[in-house]
């Protein structure tokens, strides 16, 4: 009698199994995942998202906070390369970097990236840490290194209605991160020609 019991237990466990892997399989074939971001990355294709902050290269002026309020301070002449990776929810992180993106380079600090519509749905405290890019994109002389002039030109409608928010770290001249992180508001800095 045990024997029949033990028997029917393992051939009910093993149907439910078969049935639940049969079930995940399912749901695994009917999920397809999202290669990449055609608007944002149109490199994807050459470098696999696991790659992590390769989809998107931005390089702009007016970053850094100047020693001065002056316009001819050097510091906000000073590239920053910004490496980007976006995200499914529209958002993008780009870490920053004031010396390229070498093997040895470390980021300095990270700009968020969103959208029109999110920073709408953000306190009113909050906007003013802000940049809007359709304005600040241009002021900050902002370019696409690794993207072709029409690849670059299909971007920017998107770009342009996106905000930005810049948090540094540390600062260049620091061999390592000292003090507190804090907020650039970007369009507060100095105008550049």
């Amino acid at each position: 009698m045990k024997s029949r019991i033990l028997t029917g237990t393992l051939v009910a466990l093993v149907a439910m199994s078969t049935a639940a892997v049969a079930k995940s399989q399912h749901h695994a074939k009917a999920k397809t995942p999202k290669l990449y971001d055609k608007t944002m990355n149109p490199h994807q294709i050459e470098h696999p998202n696991h790659l992590g902050f390769n989809d998107l290269h931005i390089q702009a002026i007016r970053h850094l906070v100047p020693d001065t309020h002056d316009v001819h301070d050097p510091k906000l002449q000073v590239p920053v390369h910004h490496h980007c990776k976006a995200y499914d929810d529209s958002t993008l992180v780009c870490l920053m970097f004031h010396s390229g993106m070498k093997d040895q380079d470390k980021p300095i600090g990270f700009e968020y990236i969103i959208t029109t519509a999110q920073y709408n749905s953000l306190p009113e405290g909050e906007k003013k840490y802000w940049h809007y890019h359709k304005i600040e994109v241009p002021r900050a002389h902002a370019s696409f290194p690794d993207l072709t002039a029409a690849e670059a030109k299909k971007i920017m409608p998107a770009i342009n209605e996106t905000y930005g928010k810049v948090i540094y770290f540390q600062k260049p001249e620091d061999k390592l991160p000292i003090g507190e992180p804090y907020v650039v508001i970007v369009q507060d800095m100095p105008e550049q020609d």
